[in-house]
Protein backbone atom coordinates (compact mmCIF):
# COMPACT_ATOMS: atom_id res chain seq x y z
CA UNK A 1 0.00 0.00 0.00
CA UNK A 2 2.83 2.32 0.63
CA UNK A 3 3.82 2.01 -3.05
CA UNK A 4 0.33 3.02 -4.14
CA UNK A 5 0.41 5.86 -1.65
CA UNK A 6 3.77 7.07 -2.99
CA UNK A 7 2.53 7.01 -6.61
CA UNK A 8 -0.64 8.79 -5.61
CA UNK A 9 1.41 11.41 -3.74
CA UNK A 10 3.75 11.92 -6.74
CA UNK A 11 0.77 12.26 -9.08
CA UNK A 12 -0.83 14.82 -6.76
CA UNK A 13 2.39 16.87 -6.57
CA UNK A 14 2.82 16.80 -10.35
CA UNK A 15 -0.84 17.74 -10.83
CA UNK A 16 -0.58 20.60 -8.37
CA UNK A 17 2.59 21.92 -9.95
CA UNK A 18 1.16 21.78 -13.44
CA UNK A 19 -2.03 23.54 -12.33
CA UNK A 20 -0.03 26.36 -10.77
CA UNK A 21 2.25 26.79 -13.72
CA UNK A 22 1.65 29.95 -15.78
CA UNK A 23 2.80 30.25 -19.33
CA UNK A 24 5.75 32.58 -19.62
CA UNK A 25 6.46 34.60 -22.70
CA UNK A 26 9.81 34.15 -24.25
CA UNK A 27 11.82 37.41 -24.32
CA UNK A 28 12.46 37.03 -28.05
CA UNK A 29 8.73 36.63 -28.78
CA UNK A 30 7.97 39.76 -26.78
CA UNK A 31 10.66 41.68 -28.65
CA UNK A 32 9.36 40.51 -32.04
CA UNK A 33 5.82 41.51 -31.07
CA UNK A 34 7.01 44.97 -30.02
CA UNK A 35 8.92 45.41 -33.29
CA UNK A 36 5.86 44.33 -35.30
CA UNK A 37 3.61 46.77 -33.44
CA UNK A 38 6.13 49.59 -33.98
CA UNK A 39 6.37 48.78 -37.70
CA UNK A 40 2.57 48.78 -38.04
CA UNK A 41 2.36 52.13 -36.25
CA UNK A 42 5.08 53.58 -38.47
CA UNK A 43 3.23 52.35 -41.59
CA UNK A 44 -0.03 53.93 -40.39
CA UNK A 45 1.75 57.23 -39.73
CA UNK A 46 3.44 57.11 -43.15
CA UNK A 47 0.11 56.44 -44.90
CA UNK A 48 -1.57 59.28 -43.01
CA UNK A 49 1.27 61.67 -43.88
CA UNK A 50 1.07 60.64 -47.54
CA UNK A 51 -2.69 61.16 -47.54
CA UNK A 52 -2.26 64.63 -46.05
CA UNK A 53 0.38 65.44 -48.67
CA UNK A 54 -1.93 64.36 -51.49
CA UNK A 55 -4.73 66.54 -50.22
CA UNK A 56 -8.26 65.50 -49.39
CA UNK A 57 -9.54 66.00 -52.94
CA UNK A 58 -7.14 63.37 -54.31
CA UNK A 59 -7.96 60.62 -51.80
CA UNK A 60 -10.39 58.31 -53.48
CA UNK A 61 -12.01 55.15 -52.30
CA UNK A 62 -15.22 53.35 -53.11
CA UNK A 63 -17.10 55.47 -50.55
CA UNK A 64 -16.09 58.61 -52.46
CA UNK A 65 -18.13 57.34 -55.40
CA UNK A 66 -21.24 57.70 -53.22
CA UNK A 67 -20.24 60.91 -51.43
CA UNK A 68 -22.22 63.79 -52.98
CA UNK A 69 -19.40 66.21 -52.11
CA UNK A 70 -16.78 64.17 -53.98
CA UNK A 71 -15.87 65.00 -57.58
CA UNK A 72 -16.48 61.30 -58.25
CA UNK A 73 -20.17 61.69 -57.51
CA UNK A 74 -20.60 63.59 -60.78
CA UNK A 75 -20.92 61.07 -63.61
CA UNK A 76 -22.46 62.95 -66.54
CA UNK A 77 -20.70 64.79 -69.36
CA UNK A 78 -22.94 66.90 -71.58
CA UNK A 79 -22.19 67.89 -75.18
CA UNK A 80 -23.07 70.65 -77.59
CA UNK A 81 -25.34 69.87 -80.53
CA UNK A 82 -23.63 67.62 -83.11
CA UNK A 83 -20.29 67.77 -81.21
CA UNK A 84 -18.07 65.17 -79.60
CA UNK A 85 -15.51 67.46 -77.92
CA UNK A 86 -15.47 67.40 -74.12
CA UNK A 87 -15.97 70.89 -72.70
CA UNK A 88 -13.38 72.26 -70.26
CA UNK A 89 -15.89 72.40 -67.40
CA UNK A 90 -15.74 68.58 -67.17
CA UNK A 91 -11.95 68.21 -67.06
CA UNK A 92 -11.53 68.31 -63.26
CA UNK A 93 -14.26 65.74 -62.80
CA UNK A 94 -12.77 63.44 -65.45
CA UNK A 95 -9.28 63.83 -63.95
CA UNK A 96 -10.71 62.75 -60.58
CA UNK A 97 -12.26 59.65 -62.19
CA UNK A 98 -8.99 58.88 -63.94
CA UNK A 99 -7.12 59.15 -60.62
CA UNK A 100 -9.66 56.85 -58.97
CA UNK A 101 -9.28 54.29 -61.76
CA UNK A 102 -5.48 54.43 -61.64
CA UNK A 103 -5.54 53.90 -57.85
CA UNK A 104 -8.08 51.05 -58.06
CA UNK A 105 -6.89 48.65 -60.73
CA UNK A 106 -9.92 46.38 -60.21
CA UNK A 107 -12.41 49.15 -60.93
CA UNK A 108 -14.31 48.91 -64.21
CA UNK A 109 -16.12 51.78 -65.91
CA UNK A 110 -18.65 51.72 -68.74
CA UNK A 111 -19.02 54.90 -70.80
CA UNK A 112 -22.49 55.13 -72.29
CA UNK A 113 -22.80 57.59 -75.18
CA UNK A 114 -26.17 59.23 -75.88
CA UNK A 115 -27.57 61.74 -78.36
CA UNK A 116 -30.76 63.67 -78.85
CA UNK A 117 -33.36 62.45 -81.36
CA UNK A 118 -32.30 64.67 -84.23
CA UNK A 119 -30.39 62.85 -86.94
CA UNK A 120 -30.63 59.33 -88.33
CA UNK A 121 -30.36 56.33 -86.06
CA UNK A 122 -27.03 55.31 -87.60
CA UNK A 123 -25.58 58.81 -87.34
CA UNK A 124 -26.63 59.08 -83.69
CA UNK A 125 -25.10 55.71 -82.82
CA UNK A 126 -21.81 56.90 -84.33
CA UNK A 127 -22.01 60.26 -82.55
CA UNK A 128 -22.70 58.57 -79.21
CA UNK A 129 -19.68 56.33 -79.80
CA UNK A 130 -17.44 59.31 -80.63
CA UNK A 131 -18.57 61.14 -77.51
CA UNK A 132 -17.83 58.15 -75.29
CA UNK A 133 -14.43 57.68 -76.99
CA UNK A 134 -13.61 61.36 -76.30
CA UNK A 135 -14.26 60.80 -72.61
CA UNK A 136 -12.25 57.57 -72.70
CA UNK A 137 -9.29 59.37 -74.27
CA UNK A 138 -9.25 61.98 -71.48
CA UNK A 139 -9.45 59.28 -68.80
CA UNK A 140 -6.58 57.25 -70.27
CA UNK A 141 -4.42 60.33 -70.82
CA UNK A 142 -4.85 61.09 -67.12
CA UNK A 143 -3.81 57.67 -65.83
CA UNK A 144 -6.72 55.26 -66.23
CA UNK A 145 -5.93 51.95 -67.87
CA UNK A 146 -7.60 51.34 -71.23
CA UNK A 147 -8.69 47.83 -70.16
CA UNK A 148 -10.69 49.31 -67.25
CA UNK A 149 -13.00 51.18 -69.62
CA UNK A 150 -15.76 49.87 -71.88
CA UNK A 151 -17.49 52.11 -74.43
CA UNK A 152 -21.04 51.65 -75.65
CA UNK A 153 -23.31 53.91 -77.69
CA UNK A 154 -27.06 54.02 -77.28
CA UNK A 155 -27.50 56.90 -79.71
CA UNK A 156 -31.00 58.32 -79.33
CA UNK A 157 -32.48 55.13 -77.85
CA UNK A 158 -32.36 56.02 -74.14
CA UNK A 159 -33.45 59.63 -73.63
CA UNK A 160 -33.85 61.10 -70.14
CA UNK A 161 -36.06 63.95 -71.38
CA UNK A 162 -38.87 63.34 -73.85
CA UNK A 163 -39.94 66.84 -74.81
CA UNK A 164 -38.97 68.20 -78.20
CA UNK A 165 -37.20 71.40 -77.24
CA UNK A 166 -33.62 72.56 -76.74
CA UNK A 167 -33.67 72.00 -72.97
CA UNK A 168 -34.71 68.35 -73.38
CA UNK A 169 -32.31 67.73 -76.24
CA UNK A 170 -29.43 69.20 -74.18
CA UNK A 171 -30.15 66.69 -71.37
CA UNK A 172 -30.04 63.81 -73.85
CA UNK A 173 -26.65 64.75 -75.37
CA UNK A 174 -24.49 63.06 -72.76
CA UNK A 175 -22.01 60.40 -71.75
CA UNK A 176 -22.80 58.55 -68.54
CA UNK A 177 -19.99 57.10 -66.43
CA UNK A 178 -21.27 53.81 -64.96
CA UNK A 179 -19.06 51.86 -62.54
CA UNK A 180 -19.49 48.14 -62.99
CA UNK A 181 -16.86 47.30 -60.37
CA UNK A 182 -15.46 49.68 -57.78
CA UNK A 183 -12.14 48.15 -56.70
Amino acid sequence: MSTIFRWFFVAMVIGALSACATPTRDAEDAEREAERAAAEQAERERAEAEARALGRDRQFDADALDDPDSPLAERLVYFEFDRDEVQSQYMDMLEAHAAYLSQNSGARLRLEGHTDERGTREYNLGLGERRAQSVRRILTLNGASDDQIEVISYGEEMPVAFEQNEEAWAKNRRVELVYESRR
